[in-house]
């Protein structure tokens, strides 16, 4: 079996590929893993390989043609969806589940609700000390996700830009490359805040619940919050393929819109688009 993996991660780049292929998002590999490993009990003579890198890479894999479904925690911008294109790629987008932006501190730190404003500050680097927004006397570090990661697009949209603005993430915040990456460092800084989807939430790391605006309620970042809308920072998650999916890669979307694949996606802590 091992030698199996290795081979399925090493293939090729053809568009005649005898298995499956998905790239993209860091914040989907673990649900994509988890619908992987059901299909092939179901399917156990059609292989998947699922790698992150982000949801950019994902969507330039899908233009290069070198993966069949592309996992993206953003919608494709109108650009990207032109150079697919202009490559003889056909995107093909699917709303696979919903998931929650999670603001996170170290479990040690008092802060347990901030509003969108105060979130703004604090990433624009605005608010640079915990006590003012009701912490300890310490200095905030900033912690972000990279350039590549469609949760990095989203927050910077849904978050620092705030009303008519183009803002950008304080200078002395660090870049993290991964989800798990981030939920690490939160884990082991007490003066650290971080973002990443709700499914990586530990009992290492603290959700803080967040309010639209002042005199607004609070609210975590649960699957029942992101349901029925009330919290604030909520996104739909996608998969993007070439045309409309044939063969293998049909069966797989299949799988993954089923009540099977949505169960999945609810045990793995995201919410269900069923």
């Amino acid at each position: 079996m091992a030698v199996l993996v290795a081979v399925i991660l090493g293939a090729g780049c053809s568009r005649d590929r005898w298995y499956i292929q998905i790239k993209g998002s860091d914040t989907m590999v673990n649900l994509c893993q988890a619908w992987a490993e059901g299909f092939m009990a179901k399917y156990p003579d059609i292989p998947v390989a699922v790698t992150g890198g982000g949801s950019g890479t994902g969507i330039a894999a899908l233009t290069l043609g070198t993966c069949d479904i592309a996992n993206c925690s953003r919608r494709m911008e109108p650009e990207e969806v032109q150079l697919a294109r202009r490559n003889g790629i056909e995107p093909r987008e699917f709303i696979v589940a919903l998931d929650g932006i999670a603001v996170v501190v170290n479990p040690s730190n008092p802060v347990g609700q901030l509003t969108l404003g105060q979130l703004r500050a604090i990433f624009r680097g605005e608010i640079t000390n915990w006590k003012q927004v009701g912490g300890r006397d310490e200095a905030i570090v900033v912690l972000s996700r990279d350039v590549t990661s469609g949760t990095y697009l989203y927050f910077k949209e849904a978050v620092l830009q705030g009303p008519g603005g183009q803002e950008e993430f304080s200078p002395q915040a660090l870049m993290i490359q991964s989800s798990q990456a981030m939920a690490d460092e939160v884990a082991q800084n007490e003066a650290a805040i971080g973002y990443y989807g709700m499914a990586y939430v530990s009992p290492r790391q603290k959700a803080v619940a967040v309010a639209k605006a002042d005199g607004e309620p609070y609210v975590e970042p649960t699957p029942k919050n992101v349901r029925n809308g009330t919290y604030p920072l909520a996104r739909p998650l996608y998969m993007y393929t070439n045309g409309e999916p044939q063969g293998n890669v049909k069966l797989f979307i299949d799988f993954v819109l089923s009540p099977e694949g949505q169960e999945l996606a609810s045990k793995q802590g995201f919410v269900s688009v069923r």
